[in-house]
């Protein structure tokens, strides 16, 4: 569902877009339109490098987990799994108004997922059949052959290329999420049986340990571990260089106007802080009270996921991103050009973004007292359930103002992303 504007264009003033590297840069005295969407880009660049170099460091965290399978290095790999999430949930801003940020995304972060077609699963809550998922019980750690949409497929071997071009969205299923950050979540933490009560995934190490191996096929299950994290890496390696000099990302945003340009940060903005966060992240979980539709639900590490999509989306406003180096970049930003402009619209957004911020970390101090999202939003916690809506209620009232930064600037037909649970919710229950 879209949520669609159509104001009147006018041309915003800047020059012709051109590339440069992800450096920190004094702001200038004046600011044009162009200066902000090519420090977009850099930030873009930036995020996705530390996407990219986090992984590679949870890579090394589950080398050395499988090396010595032991409960406190299963511990080192969840954390550094958790780290990875930092930098990638602020990468979620450039979705949406990015065609080619948005087709990839799936590959990395589809949810919620079907974690039957990967490896085994408590069937007396999971179920063992689905009317939609002929794959929904597959097991493929424990089944060397597959059929999928008709035809016999080999899975002696689990190689990423499997895991792509295979078993990722097997049968047309969007459930069947075979790779990406999620799958890997589910295979370092296990189910979380604890429904809307306090508890995370409880997957022991021994489920990775040869030679004193727990429910069986360890060999295969470090071969998916294994291949699902060199997946990740290197589809993080294809959106980063993507936002490099030249790179497709790059582009395909330079070879828009200004304008669009402009509308593109935009789009992403409010499409992510609207349909996306707000609603089907985290307004239809708290509707139906259900932690399955909790977006890191292994790992109970939904509020660190949702604070920094939050923070991403500010970013994006203010030209600013901490880099994992403990860095600040900062350049010229829609909030600059506003302030140039002399529009009362940034103090706006900024105290909307502040409110968003507050009410994101509301939810993570109260995950540090045991009361994480799924408990927050289970059907009898009323505090917890109004500490949840305030979230969504911020993100509904920045995404207004995102609005009229939209309707100041007269671009031109951005269509932001809605959803049932937001626009339509009796849709949800039909």
């Amino acid at each position: 569902m879209k949520r669609l504007l159509t104001p009147a264009a006018i041309l915003v003033a800047g020059a012709l877009l051109t590339a440069c590297g992800p450096t920190v840069k004094n702001q200038s005295t004046t600011v044009t339109a162009n200066a902000v969407v090519v420090h977009y880009a850099d930030i873009a660049e930036a995020v996705f490098a530390d996407s990219l170099t986090t992984a590679k460091t949870l890579r090394t965290a589950i080398t050395t987990f499988l090396s010595e399978p032991t409960e406190a290095n299963l511990e080192l790999a969840r954390t550094a799994w958790k780290a990875s999430r930092v930098p990638y949930q602020q990468s979620e801003a450039f979705r949406f108004g990015n065609s080619i940020v948005d087709d990839w995304e799936g590959k990395v972060n589809a949810w919620p997922l079907d974690e039957g077609l990967i490896d085994y699963v408590a069937t007396d809550s999971y179920g063992s059949e689905s009317d939609v998922n002929p794959l929904y019980t597959a097991n493929v750690i424990a089944s060397k052959t597959l059929v999928i949409d008709g035809e016999t497929v080999d899975a002696t071997h689990i190689t990423p290329d499997l895991i792509s071009n295979k078993l990722q969205e097997a049968d047309g299923v969007e459930a069947n999420v075979a790779a990406g950050y999620h799958a890997i979540e589910f295979l370092l933490w296990g189910q979380d049986l604890h429904g809307t009560n306090p508890g995370t995934g409880e997957r022991p190490a021994t489920d990775y340990d040869l030679e004193n191996c727990t429910n069986g096929n360890c060999d295969r299950r470090r071969d998916y571990l294994l291949a699902a994290t060199d997946l990740l890496i290197s589809d993080l390696e294809e959106m980063a260089n993507n936002w490099k000099a030249n790179g497709a990302a790059r582009t395909a945003l330079f070879d828009k106007s200004t304008d669009a340009g402009l509308s593109t940060i935009l789009t992403g903005m409010g499409s992510l802080a609207y349909g996306e966060l707000a609603g089907e992240r985290t307004q239809l979980g708290l509707m139906l009270h259900d932690p399955e539709e909790e977006h890191d639900c292994f790992s109970d590490n939904t509020h660190w996921s949702h604070y920094y999509d939050a923070k991403g989306i500010q970013n994006v406003y203010l030209g600013e991103y901490q880099r994992i180096d403990g860095s600040m970049m900062k350049g010229a930003s829609l909030s600059s050009l506003l302030i140039q402009q002399g529009s009362d619209l940034d103090k706006k957004m900024k105290a909307k973004l502040q409110n968003t911020e507050m009410a994101a970390q509301a939810m993570v101090d109260a995950a540090e007292q045991g009361q994480t999202f799924d408990v927050l939003i289970a059907m009898h916690n009323t505090s917890g359930n109004e500490l949840v809506q305030n979230f969504v209620n911020a993100l509904i009232d920045g995404t207004q103002t995102t609005e009229e930064i939209i309707q100041y600037l007269d671009l031109q037909n951005i269509e932001l992303a809605g959803s049932d649970s937001l626009d339509n919710p009796s849709a949800v229950f039909e």
